[in-house]
């Protein structure tokens, strides 16, 4: 799976652009909002989403990683695939939709091109819990990680683990340890404990 790619930009559209990177060209599907924000010179950086199917290896890039976690939330969404979630960030910004999904503004929703009522509700309802708990700021910008502790238990809850019982695991780690201790000693730590 890749996470970005960073190279020359070669050729752009509304639609997708090619990007060059270690003498390869990558087509990458690309949103309205992503097209927009291009920066004008010819170096660009684009995160990136892998979609695999029988007949097909496509790249979806994002110009931020807030919006590529969004489109991750919408395609995880029944019955929405990347095609529709590409032309949801085309239709309104990422910030708006985030915004309308967890106020639950059903209208808004059901204007973008494709979505029809059942879809938007399917939406609202499946998402409005989960951007509720990472706040509207999260999809915007990247985690930011306070301590070895809070980047430890992010890693352990992305791992499976519940995030209470993973945070008392933590705790009990940092309770015997006197001194500094490195995230990756507190995740082998925990995990021994879990």
């Amino acid at each position: 799976m890749y996470a970005y790619i960073d190279g020359r930009l070669v050729f752009k559209c509304p639609t997708y652009v090619v990007l060059e990177a270690g003498g390869i060209g990558y087509q990458i599907n690309i949103s309205l909002n992503t097209y927009s924000k291009l920066p004008s010179e010819e170096r660009c950086k684009l995160y990136v989403w892998q979609h695999v199917k029988e007949d097909a290896h496509t790249l979806y890039g994002f110009i931020e990683e807030g919006e590529k976690r969004l489109f991750l939330h919408l395609i995880s969404v029944s019955g929405i695939g990347p095609g529709t979630g590409r032309m949801i960030l085309s239709s309104i910004t990422p910030e708006e939709i985030q915004t309308a999904i967890v106020k639950g503004d059903l209208p808004l929703i059901q204007r973008i091109k494709g979505i029809g009522p059942k879809s938007a509700q399917r939406i609202i309802l499946e998402l409005q819990d989960k951007l509720k708990k990472e706040g509207l700021e999260s999809l915007t910008a990247l985690p930011q990680y306070n301590s070895a502790r809070d980047e430890a238990l992010s890693a352990l809850v992305m791992l499976g683990f519940g995030k209470n019982q993973a945070e008392k695991a933590l705790d009990n780690i940092l309770k015997k340890q006197a001194g500094t201790i490195t995230v990756e000693d507190l995740i082998k730590g925990a995990l021994k404990a879990l």
